[in-house]
């Protein structure tokens, strides 16, 4: 169906490219006349004019998601729909020329290249941007969340003001009863604190978002680079979705725009209050990122924002499984302690951490460290495999770290928990996933694990001298 749009005064104009050069803020952007509904039949094509308003978003729900009521929500503005473009396009090329683009002009892209084929990942934190970028465009768009049943209630009365503030319904989609209610009878309400949130957002979160993708073409999410140091770093504004399928069904069937991708946090920020938006109240009481109530905390200052999300895991598994595909097939062995290894279990890569400040401990050599409970001195010990990209990351920072405790008392050292060492790590030594860093104090014979994601040698220093 193509779709038309008529208003009841010529002097509403479609937004253009010269739309960003004039924007200075959100009282430049004009409400259109309100218009009028109608069909027009005819054998090969149908068109429909919709009646619009200035902050509304056309909404045709998602994929096995029933609609709210029979009405049509109005558009965002005066523009004609387009049709999603056919054929393959090269959206690694499209990334590229959009690498140095504004989000505005990023997400003007996503929404004119998929129309209404193509929704905006809302979570209830920082996302509340791409939908004040989307509003700013003028173009219709659409916002859809998953309710897991788990959110704080913060985050719903954020819901509730998003829609009101932009006129808008967001389409929720919600996990299987029948897999919530075998879920809990089985493990109970906090498995997820003994086994890993894996299983728990695979059935909260991923299978709802996978029935969600299925009724789109393309999705907008607001990954940005620095949220994870570990598992976002790379990411593109624009990419074929590589774990999920859409509307066609098959590999490459979606796309998945993120157009703040390049954006730090602190920009959002002042976007944000700039732009004086609805935002959830938790961000003002040290929640920076915001999931399910029983996975998120507040973060202290210094900490990364990621560190109040399911702190009791290793810092690099932190992907609930929305965004698996930012994890590389070594990454992926990596959580799963794991690695490309010969027959015996060693791995095949050349050894890392080779300074000659750092002692290289045996499997008897770390079990004497864990039983002495007066050691004459602290002992810092990172568990890795030499395989893992993240190890090899931060081997320059732990070298020079053993370069710089030398002769300090503090004792820096290194022992290899992949292959045949992998159990006895995971289960004496609280490897979670590589690399894995333990402070091991002179009185006493229990390890401190350092909990954050940050590698460099400052942050490592900061974390020695607090405990020795």
């Amino acid at each position: 169906m193509a779709l038309a749009v008529t208003t009841t005064s010529s002097s509403s104009t479609a937004p253009s490219t010269s739309f960003f050069s004039r924007l200075g803020s959100s009282s430049d952007v004009k409400a259109p006349q309100t218009g009028s509904f109608r069909f027009l039949d005819g054998p090969h094509v149908s068109s429909v004019v919709v009646n619009l308003t200035q902050r509304c978003s056309s909404v045709r729900p998602l994929n096995a998601q029933p609609q709210r009521n029979n009405s049509v929500v109005p558009l965002a503005a005066t523009i004609v729909a387009p049709e999603v473009e056919k054929g393959q396009e090269d959206f690694e090329q499209l990334a590229k020329d959009l690498e140095n683009a504004s989000p505005l002009e990023i997400m003007d892209k996503a929404l004119e290249k998929f129309g209404n084929d193509i929704a905006i990942a809302f979570s209830g934190a920082e996302d509340v941007a791409l939908i004040e970028y989307a509003h700013l465009t003028g173009r219709p768009y659409r916002v859809f969340s998953l309710d897991t049943g788990r959110l704080n209630p913060e985050t719903y009365r954020l819901f509730d003001a998003v829609e009101k503030h932009y006129g808008i319904h967001i389409e929720y989609m919600f996990p299987d009863a029948v897999e919530v209610q075998a879920l809990v009878r089985t493990k109970g309400l906090f498995s997820f604190y003994e086994d890993g949130h894996q299983e728990c957002c695979r059935v909260r979160k991923v299978r709802p978002l996978r029935r969600a993708l299925k009724g789109l073409r393309a999705w907008i999410t607001g990954q940005r680079k620095d949220q994870s140091p570990g598992t976002r770093s790379e990411i593109p504004v624009v990419q074929v979705d590589p774990v999920f399928e859409g509307l066609d069904g098959g590999v490459g069937s979606l796309v998945k725009w993120n157009p703040v991708a390049n954006v730090n946090g602190l920009d959002i920020w002042n976007f944000l209050r700039t732009m004086d938006v609805p935002v959830n109240s938790l961000h003002s009481q040290g929640y920076v990122s915001i999931g399910c109530e029983p996975c998120t905390r507040p973060v202290l200052p210094g900490q990364h924002e990621r560190e109040g999300r399911w702190w009791w895991e290793d810092a690099k598994a932190k992907e609930c499984g929305l965004h698996k595909g930012n994890l590389k097939q070594e990454d992926t062995a990596q959580l799963n302690g794991n690695g490309a290894t010969h027959s015996n279990g060693s791995a095949t890569v050349a050894d890392i951490f080779n300074s000659q400040n750092v002692i290289s401990l045996s499997r008897a050599g770390i079990e004497n460290l864990t039983k002495l409970e007066n050691r004459k001195e602290p002992w810092l010990v990172v568990l890795y495999a030499p395989w893992c990209r993240f190890c090899q990351a931060m081997e320059e920072s732990y070298d020079d770290l053993a370069e710089k405790l030398a002769g300090s008392g503090v004792k820096v050292a290194k022992f290899r928990a992949d292959g045949e060492q992998k159990e006895y790590a995971k289960s004496e030594l609280e490897l979670g996933s590589f690399p894995t860093i333990l402070f091991f104090p002179k009185h006493s014979s229990r390890p401190i694990k350092y909990p954050s994601e940050k590698r460099d040698v400052d942050s490592l220093t900061a974390f020695v001298n607090a405990l020795r």
